[in-house]
């Protein structure tokens, strides 16, 4: 009998994560077949191709392209960046999984409070999209994760590379940060999209615990073989360097509100973040470290060690 692909979304991967293109490459791995959805056609996509992935390209808010990527689909994938249009995509999908009678969705959300109340506006556009994909009974299981180590790794580079120290609006050295791999979520997910049916509405929670902003440095510092510095910068400091970078305004917007939440957590909240226990449930192992991750990509910084040695910023 042939098995049904799974349908990944975000797969040709991006600057957030990559998380649509470690799901492929682990299904693909444990003998999955996949059907990849990119945004367009291109060597990112070809990569998928060679992997072995079936590729189909369109728009996640448009309607007849999710559906027709949806067509023989059991199980799907459901990512989308920071950026405009999360509802509108969220809504999209979930009716194209319904009248193609899918029976599990695992969507990537956000590390969310209880109730519609969240620190971000794009939280609140996340607390919604859970409702929707809850309510399309499509069998929803939704990720919640932290600040991925990948997001801090691209915000560090930048600032190492211009001025040679991490400067972000994190507080002060002490302030505790709640982070995780990218690719241990997607570890996560290509267990749940492989394993047995897990009921609809289903929230599994993924922190690896905590970094505080004096052990980032000392991560940093070990990697580039040099003292790294944490310099604490404004909200408008960083939002006005991440705008000049590219980044969009709803990430700019999201990611300001993130920062000002968790640096003003209390420390009794601060200090009870800890390894959510679904790492171990669903993959039999625990997740990365920081340090560990930074290790796993120390050929990242090669050419940042290198700048930061000398007068120029790239």
């Amino acid at each position: 009998m042939t098995v049904a692909p799974v349908l990944v979304t975000g797969a040709a991967g991006g600057i957030q994560g990559s998380t649509g293109f470690h799901v492929t490459r682990l299904l693909l791995d444990k003998g999955a077949p996949v059907r990849a959805f990119v945004h367009r056609l291109d060597e990112r996509s070809d990569r998928l191709r060679t992997l072995g992935a079936e590729v189909v390209d369109g728009d996640l808010r448009d309607f007849r392209s999710v559906a027709a990527a949806m067509g023989g689909i059991r199980r799907a994938y459901f990512t989308y960046p920071v950026q405009e249009g999360l509802l509108e995509a969220a809504a999209t999908f979930a009716a194209s999984a319904r009248s193609a009678g899918v029976e599990q969705i695992v969507n990537l959300s956000q590390w969310l409070q209880p109730g519609a109340e969240q620190p971000t506006p794009h939280q609140a556009r996340h607390w919604l999209a859970e409702r929707i994909f809850d309510w399309a009974e499509i069998g929803a299981v939704h990720l919640d994760a932290t600040v991925f180590y990948e997001n801090l790794r691209t915000w560090t580079l930048l600032s190492l590379a211009r001025t040679g120290v991490i400067e972000l609006p994190w507080g002060p050295e002490g302030t505790a940060i709640p982070m995780v791999a990218a690719e241990d979520v997607a570890r996560v997910a290509a267990a749940v999209l492989t394993g047995p049916v897990l009921p609809s509405g289903t929230v599994v929670r993924l922190m690896a615990g905590a970094v505080t902003n004096k052990e980032i440095v000392d991560a940093f510092g070990e990697i580039l073989g040099r003292p790294v510095q944490y310099v604490e910068v404004s909200d408008d400091q960083w939002a006005s360097a991440a705008s000049a970078v590219g980044v969009n305004a709803v990430a700019v917007d999201h990611l300001t509100h993130l920062w000002r939440y968790l640096r003003t957590r209390p420390p009794e909240q601060q200090a009870s973040y800890h390894i959510t226990e679904a790492f171990e449930h669903f993959t039999n192992q625990p997740p990365q470290s920081l340090p560990q991750f930074l290790r796993q990509h120390k050929h990242l910084f090669a050419e940042t060690a290198a700048s930061t040695l000398g007068p120029q910023a790239r």
